[in-house]
């Protein structure tokens, strides 16, 4: 891993981090020897991680370009994590310059390298926060400095929501944001789900239970869905990870299912 840009208080090295897990997925360089041993000990019980997660990221550059599409200019990603090609702000500048981001996460790490990132972009930024504190992120000065609440947000929660458990209330978490947010809002949200591939997906989340601080809460299909509550889905609705508005019908595959996520859009009216 590459000296942080600045030195992040309170690096826990002694247990995998969630976000940096992810980013080694990726093909990222921001990670510590401990994610890295934990990710390589999940592709070896679950060869098609990677891709997995590569679907993810495909489902949120799609979502973006479809919310930009759809005249949205302001983002609020909860969860982002590291910074990695083709983050938020830049898919959706490329579409529409001056498209406002503002980033949140706890992970100093992943806090560090944003600013470090951001700091020559004036319409994006971070903030520090728990995600599971709606008012802590909502009132945050950062996020009243750039982003209009009182206009259409496209709200993302990608591949975050599975590591918020049942005793947090994630439901109620999620309303909380919904009903802060103007009409003609967005919600943008994938979900870890063990429908496709029962064999494994439990060991998955045991690993996370294990080795994390942020354990893994897979959930169902219609789990996901009620996520949606009070939002419009936005066809084809919420379906795995490739099906949801592919670029072309040969990247869906023949087994979407085996892509062990559920993803969709909604808007609120």
């Amino acid at each position: 891993m590459s000296d942080l840009p600045s030195e992040p208080e309170n690096i826990d090295l002694d247990k995998p981090n969630a976000a940096r897990v992810y980013d080694y997925y990726l093909g990222g360089d921001h990670n510590f020897a401990i994610d890295r041993q934990m990710a390589e000990d999940a592709i070896r019980m679950w060869p098609e991680l990677p891709l997995i997660m590569q679907a993810n990221r495909g489902f949120l550059r799609r979502a973006v370009q479809y919310c930009v599409g759809q005249g949205i200019r302001q983002f609020l990603d909860l969860g982002s994590g590291i910074p990695t090609v083709g983050n938020v702000h830049e898919v959706a500048q490329q579409e529409a310059p001056g498209t406002r981001v503002v980033y949140v996460d706890t992970d100093p790490v992943a806090v560090a390298y944003s600013k470090n990132l951001l700091r020559v972009n004036p319409d994006a930024t971070i903030v520090r926060a728990d995600l599971r504190d709606p008012d802590q992120v909502l009132g945050a000065p950062e996020v009243a400095e750039l982003l209009d609440l009182s206009q259409p947000v496209a709200l993302m929660m990608v591949a975050v929501l599975h590591f918020v458990g049942d005793e947090a209330q994630p439901y109620k978490i999620v309303c909380r944001y919904r009903d802060a947010l103007a009409s003609g809002s967005f919600l943008i949200l994938s979900h870890a789900t063990d429908e496709g591939r029962p064999d494994v997906a439990p060991s998955h989340a045991n690993l996370y239970r294990e080795r994390t601080s942020t354990p893994l809460t897979m959930r169902p299909r219609a789990a996901i869905k009620s996520f949606f509550e009070g939002f419009e889905l936005v066809e084809p609705g919420v379906v795995h990870l490739p099906q949801w508005r592919p670029a072309a019908a040969t990247d869906v595959g023949e087994h979407p299912e085996r892509f062990t996520g559920m993803a969709g859009v909604g808007r609120k009216p």
